[in-house]
């Protein structure tokens, strides 16, 4: 399929995912429309995590297939998938720093390796990218001499070092007290107004899903599919009393 521009950055058609016989989620269907947050939100254990990493392209789906601007990721060769994943940034929960490198190093690893800069060049970058992310002034500090907020804010610096149209979160407010959390929130606001960056957020926290999402879908462990997909305001009079009950935090 041919890249046009009425074609969404991210779309996943007939998506199944299983670890040998066993399915994690099947029959996933959705686009992400660009410059969105999109939400991705479910019961612990149903799976968002492993559909963010087939997004991806770290697991192969068992049936299905992940599209990048029309372009299909699993279908192509491997010039071409990775020619696709250089269209997006991903930060991991853990922000999966190297503790070994300074920050300047880690947000400059990407540049050096993908961009053909020199290591100049690349630390250039680098500083901007941290300053971007309020860590102007922490280029040569190791991970182990921030905080888990800064971590999570320098692996956010390193997910963008190629500026990339797409941006994958994986649960970013885990371990952060409220105020950081919130600082994290509003960073990621600040890069879709400002950048137009498209952004794909696996979360369960309830404050975060209000104040970022614009549009989620609800994946449901027992029935292994998306059963909900809408607005975080939609989702809260969903027909679903599952995801009524996720959206109001309360019992079923």
């Amino acid at each position: 399929m041919t890249t046009t521009a009425s074609s969404p950055p991210v779309e996943v058609r007939g998506l199944t995912m299983a670890y040998g016989d066993r399915v994690i989620q099947k029959d996933l269907s959705f686009a992400v429309a660009r410059g969105q947050v999109f939400v991705i939100m479910g019961d612990s254990g149903c799976g968002k995590s492993t559909l963010m990493r087939h997004m991806i392209g770290l697991n192969r789906p068992a049936e299905g297939e992940v599209f990048y601007g029309g372009e299909p990721l699993f279908s192509a060769d491997d010039a071409e998938m990775e020619r696709l994943q250089r269209r997006f940034g991903v930060l991991y929960q853990n922000a999966a720093l190297f503790s070994s490198m300074t920050l300047a190093e880690n947000v400059g690893l990407p540049l050096t390796e993908n961009a053909d800069l020199s290591p100049e060049r690349a630390r250039e970058v680098a500083g901007l990218k941290l300053a971007l992310v309020g860590l102007a002034g922490f280029e040569d500090h190791y991970p182990s001499e921030i905080s888990g907020g800064m971590r999570k804010r320098a692996g956010l610096a390193r997910a963008m070092a190629l500026d990339p149209e797409i941006l994958y979160f994986d649960e970013p407010s885990a371990g952060l007290d409220p105020l950081s959390s919130r600082r994290l929130d509003d960073l990621i606001l600040e890069l879709r107004d400002s950048a137009g960056t498209t952004i794909v957020l696996v979360t369960h926290e309830l404050p975060s899903i209000f104040e970022l999402g614009d549009h989620a879908v609800f994946l449901d462990a027992e029935r292994k599919t998306m059963i909900a997909q809408g607005t975080p305001d939609e989702l809260k009079d969903c027909p679903e009393a599952k995801v009524r009950a996720f959206m109001r935090r309360e019992r079923l």
